[in-house]
């Protein structure tokens, strides 16, 4: 006897349906085709003992199991449940009529009990748009499946469940979850707050800019200055995610299996920070079976690169294109998908490779070519798609051991976004750009425009700090978000000799 259970495989950030065909017939074997990997070949193991544990058994017939489109390969464990019920339908164990209505997934443990499985979210999508009735699947993952709308949502603990479920039409808890409530009671309780910074004034203030036109920012100072303890709260000044950045990022976390257990959508903006031993392809996302990498986990979030001149100077280089395409596409010879991966770029690195530069008390200092060795280490392409370097200098002891709590960050918050909805309506006509940041030279000359005073103080810090030509643009974009954290229409002198203090490795001595 032949039936037809639904399943499905998930390739870049979609969902592909499977059918998992299950024959049964006179003779003996057990033949599963369709490109399986092992973890799937091994799953009969699997079935037989849960089935045995539950009270049913594996036929001693011929089965033949076909995952269809043959063509395309089939991964992971999760396709377990799928293929018990195809084959309790198939040999006449259980009574399924509606079997073909609901896609099943889930991985089985030898008892029967269900593990997670990966990719709830892009498959529950994918469920709905092909008309199908529900979605049963490990309760573990029932949330994040539930998020999508018109679709009803099965959390379930044992293979038993779902065997009455068809068989004896008992019931199943449905899984509802109410997406917007969820989403905006976890926005106002950040995980690190500013107010616990001690100190850091100009450094915090230079957060807040880079938060609100969403520039890159690189911090540069001693061992022990904060600089860590400053980019881990910089998620908490960012404006709140919408709701569709929220499924976005979480599609993206569904697929690798990042979403917390019972967990729906993802409220906090990610904040990812890879060690410096990181390959290439495990920051841009790739593998012989295409994963997403670090980059695209931190979209519509921060990527924070901890010692910046530590990083191999291949992994730097492959960062590059996405900085500008805001997205990744990685290409293999049977087929090409593309990870989103907007995110802001925090860097923290120190002044030389002992930690100390240009201070006399310091234990260990570099000599001007180490530095320089050093320093090389990070392309002039790279810096330039960095729009603030500031130098971040130790705390001293009154300020560390002052009581009072500094601004919060919800409070500081409330000001960017104010700067952000100000960028929203000026791009509003134009579906590229959002923010400052993502300006090309053609929308600065627009937006940036300069008085005769401002330009001659830009022309007289170019000249006197022999600012490169690439700081000239970047010097502009941060002036513009700094009018508009002050809601002014116009750029003048005091927002561009502001912005001039934040290019400190353009100047001479710095980088050559």
């Amino acid at each position: 006897m032949l039936k037809k259970v639904f399943g499905s495989a998930v390739f870049g950030v979609e969902a592909t349906t499977i059918t998992v065909e299950v024959n049964v017939d006179s003779g003996i074997g057990y033949h599963l085709v369709g490109l399986p990997d092992n973890a799937i070949k091994e799953s009969n193991y699997r079935i037989a003992a849960a089935l045995q544990n539950n009270g049913y058994k594996i036929p001693g017939k011929k089965i033949t199991i076909n995952m269809a489109p043959a063509d395309l390969r089939k991964e992971g464990s999760a396709y377990d449940l799928t293929l018990a019920m195809g084959i309790l339908s198939a040999s006449n164990q259980i009574k399924a009529k509606d079997l073909d209505r609901y896609l099943i997934m889930g991985e089985l443990s030898l008892d029967g009990s269900l593990q997670p499985i990966k990719g709830a979210l892009p498959i529950a999508i994918k469920a709905r748009e092909e008309g199908f009735k529900g979605f049963i699947l490990p309760r573990q993952n029932a949330k994040e499946a539930a998020i999508v709308n018109d679709l009803e949502v099965f959390g379930v603990d044992n293979i038993k469940q779902v065997i009455h479920f068809f068989d004896k039409g008992e019931t199943l808890e449905r899984t509802i979850v109410d997406t917007r409530e969820e989403f905006y009671k976890n926005l106002e309780f950040p995980d690190f707050d500013f107010a616990d910074v001690k100190g850091q004034e100009s450094i915090k203030r230079c957060m807040e800019i880079a938060a609100a036109g969403g520039h890159n920012i690189i911090l540069i100072g001693p061992p022990g200055a904060g600089k860590t303890m400053l980019a881990k709260r910089l998620p908490s000044i960012l404006p709140p995610m919408t709701l569709h950045e929220a499924l976005e990022t979480t599609k993206i976390h569904s697929v690798v299996g990042r979403v917390r257990d019972n967990t729906g959508l993802m409220a906090q903006r990610p904040f990812r920070s890879p060690h410096h031993t990181i390959s290439d392809v495990a920051l841009v996302g790739g593998g012989a079976y295409p994963q997403p990498g670090e980059i695209s986990l931190s979209h519509n979030g921060v990527l924070f690169l901890d010692e910046l001149p530590e990083f191999k100077r291949s992994v730097l280089e492959v960062m590059r294109q996405p900085l500008e395409d805001r997205e990744v596409t990685i290409s293999r010879a049977k087929f090409t998908v593309t990870y989103p991966s907007s995110f802001m770029l925090v860097a923290s690195m120190n002044p030389s490779p002992s930690g100390y530069f240009n201070d006399p008390d310091a234990p260990v200092t570099s000599s001007p070519a180490e530095m320089q060795r050093y320093l090389s280490k990070i392309s002039g392409p790279l810096l330039d798609r960095i729009d603030i370097h500031i130098e971040v200098t130790p705390v001293p002891f009154e300020k560390l051991s002052d009581d009072r709590k500094g601004e919060s960050s919800v409070d500081i918050r409330k000001r960017v976004t104010a700067a952000r909805d100000f960028q929203s309506k000026r791009f509003e006509d134009n579906g590229s750009v959002h923010y400052n940041a993502q300006m090309n030279t053609k929308q600065i000359r627009q937006y940036c425009v300069l008085d005769e005073d401002s330009k001659s103080l830009l022309k007289t810090a170019m000249e006197r700090l022999n600012l490169s030509a690439r700081a000239y643009d970047r010097i502009l974009k941060v002036a513009r978000t700094i009018a508009d954290l002050e809601a002014s229409e116009h750029v003048n002198g005091a927002h561009i000799s502001e912005a001039i203090q934040y290019r400190s490795l353009d100047r001479e001595g710095w980088l050559g």
